[in-house]
């Protein structure tokens, strides 16, 4: 095994947390069961990368074992990065068509030795690829953003359907106020976020750029050929069930903007707003 099969191993381990380690090791299925049990976990992450590197050298594992223990671990620690999104999209006029999976494998391994992108358009026969303005650390959620499957993959806990909700409580003599209100704030919600939980995602970045209109109180700022920039990020553990919670806890109006509302349904979290 030469030095920098060692080296990437090493930082593979590296990024691992320790309580993943064993489990991503006996995925990778490389080294044998009686020399995972000699792995002392209780060191510094530096003694057990080093011991594995020395186990592997032992077994000769090469580039392509190392590279699978790196796929394995990005799909098992998938939170552990930054995701981004490409879209691919056909010639002017083909039909997109849904390519033979296995077929697909065999011929992005043949063309593997060129740039990745090529390699994907080559394998799956699609005209142009292109980055997306949608990252996030949750890849299943990506995914069900991209191919519009939130509303079945992420049914954990669907609630009761609003138009079914009552107001009523146990004590006849406590009222609600705005009842009327209330029931439109839950009917506008559900008609923009639905009933089920929305995919995660833990922010969304909206950038300004705006000129200053003329007026005699600011005529030099309006002489500015530059426009002037802001950034404005919202993030929250699962932003978009909090924005869904906005309104109905009366933080907010019913219906949100558009702006913090299309996430999901544009594929985007990453906004530009100009001047038109």
């Amino acid at each position: 095994m030469d030095d920098i099969v060692a080296e990437f191993i090493r930082r593979t381990i590296l990024k691992i947390p320790v309580t993943e380690i064993m489990k991503i090791l006996r995925i990778w299925n490389f080294l044998p069961e009686s020399l995972l049990k000699t792995i002392n976990l209780r060191q510094c992450k530096e003694g057990v990368s080093q011991e594995v590197v020395e186990l592997c050298e032992k077994a000769h594992a090469n580039m392509k074992e190392a590279a699978i223990l790196d796929l394995i671990y990005h799909q098992t620690c998938q939170t552990r990065k930054i995701w981004i999104v490409y879209k691919m999209t056909k010639s002017p006029g083909e039909e997109v068509d849904l390519f033979d999976m296995e077929e697909f494998k065999d011929s992005f391994k043949k063309v593997l030795q060129r740039a990745l992108k090529n390699a994907l358009m080559t394998a799956s026969r699609y005209h142009k690829i292109q980055q997306m303005e949608l990252r996030s650390i949750y890849l299943n959620s990506l995914k069900a953003i991209v191919f519009k499957q939130y509303n079945q993959d992420f049914q954990i806990c669907c609630l009761t359907p609003l138009q079914e909700r009552s107001f009523e409580t146990v004590d006849p003599r406590i009222k609600h106020e705005n009842i009327k209100e209330k029931e439109r704030i839950q009917r506008v919600t559900q008609e923009t976020f639905g009933d089920c939980v929305q995919p995660r995602i833990e922010f969304a970045q909206y950038k300004l750029e705006t000129k200053f209109k003329i007026n005699s109180n600011n005529s030099i700022l309006a002489e500015r050929e530059e426009p002037f920039r802001c950034l404005v990020k919202f993030s929250s553990p699962h932003l978009l069930e909090a924005l869904k919670s906005l309104a109905p806890a009366g933080i907010a109006d019913a219906p949100l903007s558009p702006l913090l509302t299309c996430i999901p349904h544009k594929a985007m979290n990453y906004f530009t707003i100009r001047d038109k």
